[in-house]
């Protein structure tokens, strides 16, 4: 399916000629048909010579109803401008037309209507002149008569062609359904409608509301249910559990952890000066119509606070008006849909320095963000980003960061500390990065991650003076009596605590068996030869008494030689030297 906004002036015959195309009725209110004018959105469809089908978003075109056409006209890819040939082209014409120029539309097609009143080349003429310069310079004209059906096949032909050349949607796209209406069906509960622009819409979906998870109880397209809908298409979508009152026009249906609603953006405007905007101005993006106030940065460049939250995301278009002068201000391009406050002297100047690399600096301009939120600000992650769990690290930024992560590692070891390295939170606090594994995934080797520090894998173990002289105190001790651990007391009287204790082992100065049996780091070899020279096997009682030492140091002395296979442990207890 494609879809096809009208654009034109009131009462230029949009509605009568959607009408002569579909055989259906676009103007939906009572109000609307006995005034003969479109005051709300209509919508209708056909299906084309070729097979293909269409949807027209029928628009108003009076100028006290721009909001609702700019509601119809945002999410729609294409357009058919309606101009009468006996009125030639009008005010409310060249407003649409501005509208389409600054959201971009490219593809449309010029139906030139009541032909059979007056010389339709005459408005064409007219209207290319006014079309030069704009997205629309050149598209083709079609004069033609709803009521007397000339030309209508012509038309028809040339919506084909327009209709062709549409660029292909990305039906694997996240969704975005911009709300254009919202009502109420007996029986079913709230149905929206919308353009569905990108993505597939399924039964039982769930999707994001202004916060909340909805789900979809049901699906229509063109009238029929459906199990699925991919774009481009019309939907109505019956949501389970949302009151009528709870959604509107402007809202959006999207993809969870899409499009971060956001009340503040950073953007490029495209048409008048930003700083010598009005205020009062509306901001028109989908269906949405949102007061702004706005901030020039300089150039063309500008800050805009939204009166409320809207999910935009780097890249989106929009349209800046002002709806007491009845002027289009620009075209809005969002570069960045999370911008960080301008509080100090001269950031606003540097901001613009920022914004002219484009919405893809938005990973450079923070460092580190949630993958998931960079996803939300419709940015796609460079190549080169690093990824750390949920979170994306910019390839310059992880290279300053591991500078500084191996300076911090190398203050560490010279700074007398016992500990191998800091501790990993001790390195997300100096770093000032979000999460610790940002840090993990800063480390590479000659750094490593060992019980929950950083250290240098290939740095020499040193220790403090005062570890040091507390070590020499305990080779003393063990010289005569290797075996004969000291206890907890002579360790504190030493000064020898948890942490110096791991700062000797990691020098490898002592053998820590277990806690609170230290010997020294050649017990092993020579508890070893001592087992060695006993009769084969040999009992715990044996083997202590050769050893000269007691039942608390000999066994967990044994049950470490048995893991590092120099003795084996029998069925009944007994062990053997390895080669003995």
């Amino acid at each position: 399916m494609h879809v096809i906004a009208t654009a034109g002036h009131v009462d230029h015959g949009k509605s009568t000629l959607v009408r002569a195309l579909t055989g259906m009725e676009p103007d939906r209110w009572a109000e609307e048909r006995r005034r003969g004018m479109t005051i709300d959105l209509g919508f209708a469809w056909t299906r084309l010579p070729g097979g293909g089908e269409v949807a027209f978003v029928d628009v108003p075109g009076h100028e006290r109803f721009v909001p609702n056409m700019l509601a119809g006209v945002g999410p729609v890819p294409a357009a058919m401008l309606v101009v009468a040939a006996d009125e030639g082209w009008m005010p409310q014409t060249a407003e649409h037309v501005a509208a389409l120029d600054a959201l971009g539309v490219r593809h449309a097609v010029l139906a030139v209507t009541r032909s059979d009143l007056a010389d339709p080349d005459l408005a064409i003429s007219e209207a290319r002149d006014h079309l030069a310069g704009t997205s629309l310079a050149g598209i083709p004209a079609v004069p033609v008569s709803a009521p007397t059906g000339t030309g209508l096949p012509e038309l028809r032909a040339a919506l084909e062609r327009l209709t062709a050349a549409l660029p292909a949607p990305d039906t694997t796209a996240p969704v975005r359904l911009w709300v254009d209406r919202a009502f109420t069906i007996r029986g079913s509960g709230t149905v929206v409608t919308g353009t569905l622009t990108a993505g597939t819409l399924r039964l039982r979906d769930e999707l994001d509301l202004g916060g909340r998870t909805v789900r979809i109880r049901g699906l229509q397209s063109l009238g029929e249910p459906a199990e699925a809908v991919a774009a481009v298409a019309r939907v109505a979508v019956n949501l389970r559990g949302v009151e009528v009152d709870e959604v509107a026009r402007g809202d959006a249906l999207r993809t969870p952890g899409r499009w971060v609603a956001t009340n503040t953006v950073d953007v490029r405007v495209d048409g008048d000066d930003p700083g010598s905007a009005a205020a009062g101005l509306v901001l028109h993006v989908g269906s949405a119509a949102i007061p702004v106030r706005i901030r020039p940065l300089g150039g063309p460049y500008a800050r805009l606070a939204l009166g409320r939250p809207v999910p935009v995301g780097a890249g989106d278009t929009a349209l800046l008006r002002d709806p007491g002068l009845h002027h289009i201000v620009g075209r809005v391009t969002v570069l960045d849909a999370a911008p960080t406050p301008l509080r100090r002297r001269g950031a606003a100047a540097l901001r613009v320095a920022e914004l002219t690399e484009g919405a893809g600096g938005v990973l450079r301009r923070r460092g580190v963000v949630r993958a998931a939120e960079l996803r939300g600000l419709g940015v796609e992650a460079p190549a080169d980003a690093l990824a750390a769990g949920e979170w994306l690290i910019d390839a310059t930024a992880a290279a300053d960061l591991r500078e500084r992560l191996a300076e911090a590692v190398g203050t560490h070891r010279h700074s007398g500390s016992v500990d191998a390295g800091p501790t990993v939170e001790a390195v997300r606090a100096l770093l000032g990065v979000p999460h610790a594994a940002v840090v993990t995934a800063l480390v590479t080797p000659p750094l490593g991650v060992r019980d929950g520090r950083v250290v240098d894998l290939t740095a020499r173990p040193t220790l403090p003076p005062a570890v040091a002289r507390a070590v020499e105190a305990l080779t003393a001790d063990l010289a005569a009596a290797p075996f004969q651990a000291p206890d907890a007391g002579r360790l504190a009287d030493l000064g020898l605590g948890s942490r110096e204790l791991a700062a000797a082992e990691r020098a490898g100065a002592v053998l820590r068996v277990t806690d609170g049996v230290v010997l020294l780091p050649d017990a092993e070899r020579r508890a070893a030869e001592v087992l060695a020279a006993l009769p084969q096997p040999f009992t715990l009682s044996e083997a202590r008494q050769a050893l000269g030492t007691s039942r608390r140091v000999a066994v967990p002395l044994l049950e470490l030689l048995d893991r590092r296979r120099l003795t084996t442990r029998l069925p009944d207890d007994r062990r053997t030297v390895a080669g003995a």
